[in-house]
């Protein structure tokens, strides 16, 4: 059978933890005699994120391992979400978003709130992004999110209980240790899918 990209996560355990940054392409140079700083803010935007199993028996664990393998590297891509937050915190159920390719402020058409913070994803399969609100909003109208928008969208119906993004291993190099009382630990480091 054909591995098709991108893969969801396995069940079998769930993450003990995950670190997400938020990667902005920013260049700050600084003036060598009063040390003032200006500020050159590019395009480039990203989430990444280190994930960490909890220590468990093979039989659990191999399931992950043929998960990263099946990755080949870089190559695959697969579904990523923050696993404690998969509901808004915000009164809305629907999101339907239209803005510009490389925009963070976006006009959005919501039935109820969103906090700052909640995530949701545009898009399907390979180019599912994965968006976080940053302020506040009590009514459809202009929202700020992060990071900008990949592509220019109108109306697009954005996914509030399941978001995620696609997102492909940050090196080719897969690991996972064993110790003698057959304890697997499984850590790995992703990127966002561009």
């Amino acid at each position: 059978m054909a591995i098709t990209y991108p893969l969801s996560l396995p069940t079998t355990i769930g993450i003990a933890q995950i670190d997400f940054r938020a990667v902005s392409a920013v260049a700050i140079s600084k003036s060598p005699f009063t040390f003032q700083q200006q500020a050159h803010v590019y395009s480039g935007q990203a989430w990444q994120a280190d994930i960490t199993l909890p220590p468990v028996k093979g039989d659990l664990a191999e399931a992950w391992v043929g998960f990263l393998l099946a990755l080949r590297g870089q190559s695959g891509t697969f579904y990523l979400s923050d696993p404690l937050n998969t509901s808004p915190r915000g009164t809305a159920t629907t999101l339907s978003v239209t803005g510009t390719s490389g925009s963070s402020s976006v006009a959005a058409t919501i039935n109820g709130t969103l906090k700052a913070g909640d995530w949701f994803s545009l898009g399907s399969d390979t180019s599912t992004r994965l968006y976080k609100v940053v302020q506040d909003i009590s009514s459809s109208g202009t929202m700020e999110i992060y990071p900008a928008l990949r592509s220019t969208v109108t109306g697009a119906s954005a996914d509030l209980t399941e978001a995620k993004g696609a997102f492909r291993l940050s090196s080719n190099e897969t690991s996972w240790s064993i110790n003698d009382v057959n304890s697997y630990g499984i850590t790995f480091g992703a990127m966002e899918a561009l």
